[in-house]
């Protein structure tokens, strides 16, 4: 049997349609979501519905086989134990600095320059402004990571975006994309080698079910 992780929220929507696409059909998760195993139409994979934050420890240590996780969570959990074969092209979106508006951030974050930086993405931050001199006390939020700034709890929040509208909504403004995100098929590196009959047919599935999606995006382009 082999396990994969996946979280809830926008990466589980946009990794069915790849997975019907491989031959793996999920349509069970849909009608119980209290369900946090699931089995799928391929009698041989099963689902497990775990945090987003989660699925690389699941992968790491194999509780699951394989596992959906975006670029930004990877770097933050570290990546031992886990291979990276497949960029789904999925989820995307950016990790962005974000202030509110009317804040000189060029002046901010001049050379020896010191400010608060609120975020769940601690060890991103701290790489990304340690690469610029820029000297950070950072504060780790879990949630509502725009309201910081606004009752001045720090001067600037690293944060995932996508369409930004709810950074307009509290007023706040992108001024730094630290990377481009996108979802990850992930693999646990004693599982490939030890299954390597169950899991090279599922990966060489889903990585034909992208690049055929790929296709049809160009062509349509």
């Amino acid at each position: 049997m082999i396990t994969l992780a996946l979280s809830k929220g926008r990466i589980f929507d946009e990794t069915l349609p790849l997975l019907a696409a491989a031959g793996i059909s999920v349509e069970a998760v849909q009608s119980d979501s209290r369900k946090l195993i699931v089995q799928t139409g391929d009698p041989e994979v099963r689902l497990i519905i775990v945090r987003a934050s989660d699925v690389p420890t699941y992968v790491r240590y194999g509780a699951a086989d394989l596992g959906v996780a975006g670029r930004d969570v990877l770097l933050e959990s570290g990546v031992e134990g886990i291979y990276q074969p497949i960029d789904l092209g999925i989820a995307r979106c950016r990790l962005c600095v974000a202030v509110p508006q009317g804040f000189d951030y060029a002046q901010a974050v001049r050379r020896g320059a010191r400010m608060r930086v609120a975020t769940k993405y601690v060890d991103c931050a701290r790489q990304h402004f340690a690469l610029k001199g820029v000297h950070v006390d950072l504060i780790k939020l879990y949630g509502s990571m725009e309201l910081a700034p606004l009752v001045g709890l720090a001067d600037a929040i690293v944060d995932v975006v996508s369409s930004g509208s709810t950074l307009r909504a509290n007023r706040l403004v992108e001024v730094e994309e630290i990377l481009a995100i996108s979802a990850r098929l992930i693999v646990n590196q004693a599982s490939l080698k030890t299954q390597p009959r169950k899991i090279g047919p599922i990966l060489r599935a889903v990585g034909g079910a992208v690049a055929a999606r790929a296709a049809r995006s160009g062509g349509s382009s």
